[in-house]
């Protein structure tokens, strides 16, 4: 059973989130599309102007994604608690009733001060970095991906039941972030929960780049390889076959494993009906870093499909001002999941600079690939890039206010652009809403917060009211 708890806004789980201008979703959408989605406008065709403009749409994008693809990624737990001892952070969840507890272990913390730490879900695929911790998360103990049969398994389904919309990606990301709840209030570990990146490859690398999308207290995610579901565009590997590329598509990852919802299946032969793609996923990160790793060599990740669709996914990223926040680094003539030399230079730089602070050259889009891996611009995108301005004002302007949500509203019925375009004057707040962003680089809205709430420092381009 879907449902959508009363705070339901926290678990969206983005980097500019609770607006007081944004609206919800209609239950009935119909936007077919064979191109890629533009980032910039509502699904009632208002233009995204402002930044502000762009938190109600990141908002927007992030409730299409969970009522079509991945299933709905339930608040914070009602507890989380965590015990460290032997390099092994220990994580107990309670909610509803029910019990849970995982673990993860934690490698290369020691130091006199806090380090940065990398969560390697599976493992890691790229080289350790120095001064950097890495915790590894057993994330099929959450949600198993061993097959089709695998729905409803794991510990993420003991608490919320087997018959819930998530899939497995959305699980993990609810593991993810219960980690950094667990490392918010438990010492002795020495890491610097401000300071935390993410990484997988292939099936572990579509879960990274989820969780980076939908958890905001994520500065980095290095998604390695992660093909289609993850960097790869859905109607642009539809595209790829079509032409005899043998690569994967929508309609064939469903009968493989359990990453997305059930209620994806019905859109896997007719992809152009979803009002969004996967170059969607990097408007949901922007403004936080964001490395996206792939490799030419192997058609079944769909190269033409993550270039163009990545590429095209960074205009969220133009659009900010913050081109060098998000890179794209393609390279053939290797195993999966197996960093080829060439790009082990890229890591360490998203790494420097994003957890480490240090300077570093992070404008990083490259491939090998002949002619942009066979990938026309022109035949997906039929939009151009805004500058989008400071402050208030704008679309946004039009917006209503966010619509009161009870403990029993269906996911289906929340968060969609605005059903009127009739224009209503609304003043900017003096404050800003509870869980509602109150700072971080290139913010410029509220910095106060409402009373009985406290602008907590998240990372430093998120700051929220708590």
């Amino acid at each position: 059973m879907k449902l959508v708890y009363a705070s339901i806004l926290l678990s969206l789980a983005l980097p500019i989130l609770a607006q007081s201008g944004c609206s919800t979703l209609p239950a009935t959408i119909n936007a077919s599309n064979s191109k890629l989605n533009s980032p910039f406008v509502f699904l009632n065709g208002i233009q995204v102007v402002t930044k502000a403009d762009f938190a109600c749409r990141q908002q927007e994008i992030s409730a299409l994604f969970q009522r079509y693809e991945l299933g709905t990624l339930p608040p914070k737990p009602q507890t989380v608690t965590g015990s460290y001892s032997g390099n092994t952070l220990t994580i107990t969840v309670g909610n509803g009733g029910s019990t849970i507890s995982f673990s993860v272990t934690i490698s290369g913390n020691s130091g006199s001060s806090p380090v940065p730490a990398i969560i390697a879900l599976g493992g890691s695929s790229v080289p350790s970095q120095s001064g950097v911790a890495t915790i590894t998360y057993n994330n099929n103990d959450i949600a198993d991906q061993q097959g089709r049969s695998s729905r409803g398994r794991g510990k993420f389904y003991t608490l919320y039941g087997s018959s819930h919309s998530a899939g497995a990606l959305i699980a993990w990301t609810w593991g993810i972030s219960r980690i950094l709840d667990a490392l918010s209030t438990t010492t002795g570990h020495n890491i610097d929960v401000n300071r935390i990146g993410v990484t997988g490859c292939s099936r572990n690398g579509k879960g990274t780049y989820v969780a980076t999308a939908f958890e905001p207290r994520i500065a980095l995610g290095i998604v390695q390889e992660s093909g289609s579901g993850g960097a790869g565009c859905w109607r642009i590997s539809d595209a790829m076959l079509r032409a005899g590329t043998n690569t994967q598509t929508a309609s064939q990852i469903v009968d493989e494993n359990v990453w997305f919802s059930p209620n994806f299946n019905q859109y896997v032969n007719s992809v152009n009906n979803l009002p969004f793609d996967h170059h969607l996923l990097a408007a949901l990160v922007a403004p936080r870093g964001l490395l996206i790793i792939e490799n030419t060599s192997i058609d079944w990740l769909g190269p033409q499909s993550a270039w163009g669709c990545q590429t095209t996914g960074a205009a969220a990223y133009e659009a900010l001002g913050v081109t060098d926040r998000m890179g794209i680094t393609q390279q053939g003539n290797h195993d999966h999941c197996v960093l080829p030399s060439a790009q082990g230079p890229d890591v360490a730089a998203f790494v420097n600079r994003f957890l480490k602070g240090q300077s570093a050259n992070t404008n990083i889009v490259k491939t090998d690939g002949r002619n942009n891996v066979g990938f026309v611009k022109s035949n997906w995108v039929d939009w151009s890039i805004p500058a989008l301005s400071e402050g208030g004002g704008g679309s946004s302007s039009t917006l209503g206010p966010i619509t009161s949500i009870s403990s029993s509203t269906s996911v289906t019925s929340i968060i969609d652009p605005r059903t009127s375009t009739t224009p209503t004057t609304t003043a900017s707040p003096p404050t800003q809403t509870k869980y509602g962003q109150c700072g971080g680089q290139s913010w410029n809205g509220p910095s106060v917060c409402v009373a009985g709430s406290t602008c907590t420092f998240i990372n430093n381009w998120y700051s929220q009211c708590l």
